[in-house]
């Protein structure tokens, strides 16, 4: 199974960008260039990864983020030409998973992608150990 990324960006060269590179990696790719759009795309089709746009005309990345964050855990990876501290530390608080500034060289984005999907695997990993400690007798383990 390949990591389905949703990329979101209003601009459409830039999401047919993101979709030819991320596929000659071997990931499976949804682009959308609207953030209402996106956010009912995380719902509908359940990615791995999200690539978000902060500056976008109907939802800008906050608004995206919020919304997504109100229904989805999905790691949610913000690629923006802002390099500005404050807007990064708001844009984090509003649910993003990780900032990084536009350009950035594809082996970069690539590698955060990946690290993105492996936390993500990781930390299921230890959930679904911690809630199936059960001795012999099927009674939980208490501590």
């Amino acid at each position: 199974m390949s990591t389905k990324i949703l990329v979101i960006d209003d601009d459409l060269a830039i999401t047919d960008l993101m979709s030819m590179l991320l596929k000659t990696h071997g990931f499976e790719v949804i682009t959308t260039n609207s953030g209402a759009e996106g956010v009912r795309l995380v719902a509908e089709k359940s990615p791995h990864v999200v690539l978000l746009d902060l500056m976008m005309p109907d939802m800008d990345g906050w608004q995206v983020s919020k919304a997504i964050r109100a229904f989805s855990g999905v790691p949610i990876l913000i690629l923006s030409a802002i390099n500005d501290p404050a807007m990064v530390a708001s844009v984090l608080d509003a649910g993003a998973d990780d900032f990084l500034v536009k350009p950035v060289p594809s082996s970069v984005l690539v590698a955060h992608i990946r690290k993105t999907v492996r936390q993500t695997g990781s930390l299921e990993r230890v959930s679904i150990k911690k809630n199936s400690l059960v001795s012999p007798n099927t009674q939980p383990i208490l501590s």
